[in-house]
């Protein structure tokens, strides 16, 4: 059935947005040109955002001939103000940003596992709001908060997950008390992947697994573009995938044994140590044997993820994707194309450690623009 015209009119709106958004500043003529739509749509669409609020004109482009094309129209980077956090075990990042993701502030803070549940909750509250006072920010419309742990899609809220500080859980809850803000929660390393989609490694892949390497360790998977978080919002729990050469075998209540106990930060740190090494400085090191041995533990358990999904490329993201970079990466598709008939680009981030927080971001800005779109009709 095709869609109502009020419909594809919300859709055609939120994807110039998302033009805006993406490309910056753009006439008339490019957006038609951008978008495949007629020149008189365009105009509709044009007048219906900046009716809204969201987008004006910001100046000429280049064009020689003065005229309602040579208008450069932008986003009101003001319009709304977001707010992202990362959600660490030790600690928490926060950044406060403009409707075009700009940053207009940032601050860390560091969380000891001793602090009292309450009083880490109140640390991480109070940082944001700080944070958002320094940026000279009154309200904030959107927060988007990555953090590690299983995100239930029939609640939106952060579940339960053993090794995890408490105020984790309630942060959320707390965010949404003292905020007249939306707040939303994600999984950190699905963030992490839809900001590698976005502005990062994988930008031109509508298919690809981002595997998270750190403390833990996870998988996220985005199949013709969207994010699938599976039926628990468990997809990629690849920790618990049980793989060879481990203790044994994973079980309900934790992973060792699982293909977390060969790659994890901690895992790393010791097979440095035994390439005579020391922990945490080992991948910066660029010592081929190393690499060598690391990359055939990891690719151990991209081929497992390759054999299932086929997508054709895998993100290596955490502190030990990032760490490792190209090297790493190289290494990995070597020997998970000795495992795997399946041919399969292996990437290292191209976000880093801002990975998580861009992500929320993200989430943030499309939390905001879907609001303060003009409804369909």
């Amino acid at each position: 059935m095709p869609a109502s015209p009020s419909t594809a009119r919300a859709i055609n709106d939120r994807f110039a947005l998302r033009l805006l958004q993406d490309e910056g500043p753009l006439t008339a003529t490019q957006l038609k040109t951008l978008t495949g739509l007629s020149r008189p749509t365009v105009a509709d669409l044009v007048e219906r955002l900046q009716g809204s609020g969201l987008v004006k004109v910001v100046g000429e482009s280049g064009e020689q001939r003065r005229g309602p094309n040579a208008k450069l129209y932008g986003i009101v980077a003001d319009r709304a103000h977001l707010a992202a956090l990362d959600v660490r075990t030790g600690g928490v990042s926060v950044v406060v940003a403009d409707l075009l993701g700009t940053t207009l502030a940032e601050a860390a803070l560091p969380i000891g596992g001793g602090t009292a549940t309450e009083g880490a909750v109140e640390q991480a509250v109070a940082l944001l709001e700080r944070t958002t006072k320094e940026a000279g920010v009154e309200r904030l419309h959107s927060v988007g908060v990555g953090a590690p742990g299983l995100i239930d899609p029939a609640t939106g809220q952060l579940n339960d997950s053993s090794g995890l500080p408490a105020w984790h859980r309630r942060l959320v809850p707390a965010l949404q008390e003292r905020l007249p803000a939306t707040v939303l929660v994600e999984n950190e390393t699905n963030l992490a992947a839809v900001a590698e989609q976005r502005l990062g490694a994988a930008r031109d892949c509508d298919t690809f697994v981002l595997l998270w390497l750190g403390q833990g360790v996870g998988a996220a998977v985005v199949l013709d573009g969207r994010l699938r978080r599976g039926a628990s919002g468990g997809a990629g729990e690849i920790g618990f995938l049980p793989v060879p050469g481990t203790s044994g075998l994973p079980s309900a209540t934790g992973c060792d044994g699982g293909f977390h106990e060969l790659v994890c930060a901690a895992a790393v740190d010791a097979l440095a140590v035994r390439h005579g090494l020391a922990p945490g400085a080992a991948l910066a090191s660029g010592d081929g044997p190393f690499l060598d041995a690391l990359a055939e533990r990891l690719a151990v358990g991209a081929a497992a993820v390759v054999s299932v999904l086929d997508p054709g490329c895998v993100v290596l993201a955490g502190e030990t994707g990032h760490a490792g970079g190209a090297a790493l990466a190289a290494r990995v598709e070597e020997r998970l194309a000795a495992l795997s008939p399946l041919r399969t680009e292996v990437r290292a981030t191209a976000l880093g450690d801002t990975a998580v927080l861009r992500g929320a971001l993200l989430a943030a800005r499309d939390a905001a623009q879907d609001a303060l779109f003009p409804a369909a009709g």
